[in-house]
């Protein structure tokens, strides 16, 4: 496993990527509601990306994807397709995930959005897995381990009676969206890959109401929970550092 470390001057252009992204998310705060298509959200973050931030939405042509970002609203555990057919209604939860490049390095964040009419059984959801991601993060320092994380992620989850998903994880990044290691969402802990200073990768659980197991739609892309209960999803890009952690797609909310 090949994991690049960090040096300073690369760490600086991640920390700018990072913050650009965060400013994509305070700009959504102000559109994303109810009567909103999925597709009008990807349109405005291309612009503002490209125009605003002067940078480049990562995620168009990675794989073939013809979009800046992946929408996935309610059952949809991840890589939702924006849609002009596809508007937000009141009930709805719907995860936002946005990758963004500058000076040649790539920043990748998720936020959930609820939306005013949601169930508190959404919105516990919601929350636990937001609770999920940051026990992960918290673990990050030198000498702690992947399974560290994906052990406080799991234990944390499942104490409140939801769900992990395994096929999907987070991932190293840097000049690519994906680098190594694999940062899995569940694990035991003193295992895998010892953390060094300078690693930079996403923590991104995604975490169903009901059981584990998705299915891929026929688009190739969407995936949903088989079961076609809720899903949610966290993401951040982490540094880290000589102490511990430093989160480089912090918002100005969590700040």
């Amino acid at each position: 496993m090949q994991v690049k470390i960090k040096n300073a001057e690369e760490i600086a252009f991640m920390r700018e990527s990072g913050a650009l992204l965060a400013k994509v998310f305070t700009m959504l705060d102000g559109i994303v509601k109810e009567g909103i298509s999925t597709l009008e959200i990807n349109d405005k973050v291309e612009h503002y990306i490209r125009d605003e931030l002067n940078a480049r939405p990562a995620s168009l042509g990675q794989y073939g994807y013809q979009f800046v970002l992946n929408s996935s609203i309610n059952e949809v555990v991840c890589h939702g397709v924006p849609n002009a057919n596809k508007i937000l209604k009141g009930s709805d939860i719907v995860n936002l995930d946005i990758t963004l490049e500058k000076n040649g390095f790539i920043a990748d964040s998720s936020k959930m959005y609820v939306m005013s009419n949601a169930s508190l059984m959404a919105k516990r959801l919601v929350k636990t897995t937001y609770e999920a991601m940051w026990a992960g993060i918290k673990t990050v320092k030198p000498g702690a381990t992947l399974g560290d994380i994906g052990f406080a992620i799991q234990r944390l989850a499942e104490s409140k009676g939801y769900s992990i998903v395994k096929e999907y994880c987070g991932h190293g990044i840097g000049r690519e969206m994906h680098e190594e290691p694999n940062v899995l969402h569940y694990g035991k802990p003193s295992t895998g890959l010892v953390l060094k200073e300078g690693m930079t990768f996403t923590i991104e659980p995604m975490i169903n109401q009901g059981k584990a197991k998705t299915k891929t739609r026929k688009d190739s892309w969407t995936v949903v929970t088989a079961d076609k209960k809720l899903s949610a999803q966290w993401e951040h890009t982490i540094l880290v550092t000589k102490t511990g952690y430093e989160v480089l797609t912090l918002r100005a909310e969590e700040q």
